[in-house]
């Protein structure tokens, strides 16, 4: 938002260039990442749409998460365990340690 900009001014501007920004409820937004997932919690989220185009603008505390899809597969394979959510849940406790992560997950 523009500084010292009444919104009813600001969202008649938009409109004139043909602009609408819409806000999305949301509780979290997850960004599946090659090098791991990016988690943004109470996140503030905003839909602008102009000319066709849709843009999602997010912005909230994130919290990346350092394993990859790689990473879950090995934890699984050495522990037996095929729980994807246990497995996922000990390599975010160990901070994306693979060996720390076996290791809770046998003991």
């Amino acid at each position: 938002m523009i500084p010292g900009m009444n919104p009813k001014q600001l969202e008649g501007m938009l409109k004139q260039l043909g602009m609408k920004m819409e806000n999305i409820s949301a509780s979290q937004v997850v960004i599946k990442a090659d090098g791991g997932d990016i988690t943004i919690n109470d996140p503030q989220v905003v839909k602008t749409t102009m000319k066709g185009q849709v843009v999602y603008q997010v912005s909230g505390n994130t919290s990346e998460v350092a394993f990859t899809e790689e990473d879950v597969k090995l934890v699984m394979e050495q522990t037996g365990i095929q729980d994807r959510k246990k497995v996922e849940q000990a390599l975010q406790e160990s901070n994306g340690e693979v060996v720390e992560a076996i290791m809770k997950l046998k003991s």
